[in-house]
C-alpha cells in the first residue's frame, strides 16, 4: 500500500506540470504489452511518456490515442548484416543498436526517470546506464526474463557469448537504482545469484479489452472467420458450426457444436508445437473410435515464427477428419474476442529461465478462459492446477487433459465436479486490474525518481 505521504505526492504530481519519463524497449513496441501498460499508467498518473523502440506491429489503440504518450521509433539495423557470418552479424547489429539507441535518447525530451525492458539486455543495459549517468537520470529495469538464458537456447550454455551476456546483465543490473520483475521466483533469484536486492514484484494483469463476451459477439466472430475458413461454416447463411442467429435476432449455441481450442505461439524452439501436435493426433484417433463421446475439434493457433511453415505442412499431410487446425493472423481487435469465444486455451511457453510467466495466459484468464499450460518452476504463481487451469509436463499428459476436458462436450464440460470452480476462480482473478497493482508497486519508483531529481537539481 502507498503511504499518506505517497498519496500527497501523487496529488502534487497531478497538480504540477507533467514530468517526463522514458520507457525503452529494444524490440517491437506493438509486441511489448507490459511496456504499453506502463506507459498508459504513467500517463494516467500525470506523466509525459516517451516510449522508445522499433516499429513493427501496431501498439494498442489506447496508447496510440493517448496525447501524453509519444512513440519514438528507432531505425532498424541494415538488412545487409544478415549476409555476414553469424558472429560478425551479431556484433555489427549490437554496435548499430547501441549507437542508434544512445543518440535517440540524447535527442529525446529530457526525462527524470528511464525504465528499460530486459531482455534484451545487450546493448540496452550498458547504453541506458551510461546515458543515465551523464544526464543524472534515475535508471530502472523491468526484468521480464534473463537474456542470457534465451541466447543459450540456440547456443550451448557454456558458449562465450552466453557468458558475456550473463556478465553484462549482472554488472549493469546491479547499477540500476531499482526495478521491477514479473515473479517472486525471479526476485529471489536476482537476490541470491547476483545480489540485486532493489526489485519489486509486479505481476502482469490483463488489459480491459480481455473480458468475457456475449453469445452474439461470439457469433459475429465465427461468421467473420467462416468467410475464410470453411470449418466454421454452417448449413445456412446466418449459421456457423458453433452458433445460429434466428430471424427474430436471437442467437443460440448449436447442440452438436465442435469444441474450440486456442493457442498462441511464437513458433520457436522454446514453445515446442510438437507437444500440441502429438496431443491432437491422439485426439483424432480417440474421436474416430468414440464419436459419441468426443466432439470434433477446431484448433486456432495464432502467432508468427520460423517453424510455422514446417508444422502447418505437417498438419496438412495428416489429413485429419475430426481435428481442424487453422493459423490465422488475428487483429488486435479480434484476438481478445477469439479468446473469450474459446472453450480451452493451451500455452506451450516454456520459460528459458523458469522464472517468468506467459502473458498469453494472463490474457486468457482475463477472457475467462481456462488454460492448459506446460509446467516449469514459476508457473504455479499464475496457473494453479485444478483450480484455474491445468498443468502438464509432456505430450502424453496434454493428450490426456484434452480428452478428459472434452469428453461429453458440450453437455458435460465445465460442469464436472473437477472443473466446476475454474470459472469462479477466474472471476476472482479478473477482479484485480493492472492499474491498481501498478499504483501500489511501480508508481513509488517513479515518484521517488522525480523527487530525487528535484533534490539533485535544487
Amino acid at each position: 500500500m502507498i503511504s499518506e505521504s505517497g498519496l500527497t505526492e501523487m496529488g502534487y504530481q497531478r497538480d504540477k506540470k507533467r514530468e517526463q519519463v522514458t520507457l525503452v524497449v529494444l524490440g517491437d513496441l506493438g509486441h511489448s504489452p507490459r511496456m504499453n501498460y506502463h506507459a498508459l499508467s504513467l500517463s494516467e498518473e500525470g506523466f509525459e511518456v516517451n516510449l522508445v523502440g522499433f516499429a513493427g506491429s501496431k501498439p494498442q489503440i489506447e496508447v496510440l490515442k493517448d496525447e501524453h504518450i509519444t512513440l519514438t521509433y528507432m531505425r532498424p539495423s541494415p538488412a545487409a548484416f544478415g549476409n555476414l557470418p553469424r558472429v560478425l552479424a551479431y556484433f555489427m547489429k549490437v554496435l548499430w543498436q547501441a549507437i542508434i539507441l544512445f543518440f535517440t535518447l540524447l535527442t529525446s525530451p529530457r526525462s527524470k526517470v528511464l525504465l528499460m525492458q530486459n531482455p534484451p539486455g545487450i546493448p540496452t543495459m550498458p547504453v541506458c546506464w551510461f546515458f543515465c549517468i551523464i544526464t543524472r537520470t534515475k535508471f530502472l529495469i523491468d526484468w521480464h526474463n534473463y537474456g542470457y538464458t534465451i541466447m543459450a537456447i540456440n547456443l550451448r550454455q557454456n558458449h562465450p557469448l552466453v557468458f558475456v551476456y550473463s556478465l553484462c546483465e549482472r554488472i549493469f543490473g546491479k547499477q540500476a537504482h531499482g526495478g521491477l520483475c514479473v515473479t517472486k521466483a525471479m526476485k529471489i533469484n536476482l537476490a541470491q545469484k547476483w545480489g540485486i536486492q532493489k526489485v519489486t514484484v509486479l505481476y502482469d494483469r490483463p488489459a480491459d479489452r480481455f473480458h468475457p463476451i456475449s453469445l452474439e459477439e461470439k457469433h459475429n466472430l465465427f461468421m467473420k472467420l467462416s468467410t475464410t475458413y470453411s470449418c466454421f461454416s454452417g448449413s445456412s447463411p446466418d449459421k456457423t458450426v458453433f452458433t445460429e442467429r434466428y430471424a427474430d435476432g436471437r442467437v443460440i449455441e448449436c447442440e452438436d457444436r465442435p469444441a474450440l481450442l486456442v493457442s498462441s505461439t511464437s513458433w520457436t524452439e522454446d514453445e515446442d508445437f510438437s507437444i500440441l501436435f502429438h496431443a491432437l493426433e491422439d485426439y483424432e484417433g480417440v474421436r474416430h473410435e468414440f464419436p459419441d463421446h468426443y466432439p470434433p475439434l477446431i484448433v486456432v493457433v495464432t502467432g508468427k515464427g520460423p517453424m510455422k511453415e514446417y508444422y502447418t505442412s505437417l498438419v496438412a499431410e495428416r489429413m485429419w477428419m475430426h481435428v481442424a487446425v487453422i493459423t490465422p493472423w488475428m487483429t488486435a481487435e479480434d484476438y481478445p474476442t477469439l479468446l473469450a469465444a474459446a472453450d480451452l486455451g493451451v500455452c506451450l511457453h516454456y520459460s528459458s529461465s523458469g522464472l517468468d510467466l506467459p502473458m498469453k495466459v494472463v490474457d486468457m484468464f482475463g477472457s475467462r478462459l481456462p488454460v492448459a499450460a506446460i509446467d516449469y518452476p514459476a508457473l504455479p504463481e499464475l496457473v494453479k492446477h485444478n483450480e484455474n487451469g491445468l498443468i502438464f509436463k509432456n505430450k502424453e499428459e496434454l493428450a490426456n487433459l484434452l480428452q478428459d476436458w472434452f469428453r461429453g462436450f458440450p453437455r458435460e464440460t465445465a460442469i464436472k465436479e473437477t472443473y466446476y470452480d475454474f470459472y469462479k476462480n477466474l472471476d476472482e482473478f479478473r477482479k484485480l486490474k493492472w492499474h491498481p497493482c501498478w499504483t501500489c508497486n511501480a508508481l513509488p519508483l517513479f515518484l521517488d525518481g522525480v523527487s530525487g531529481q528535484q533534490r539533485l537539481t535544487n
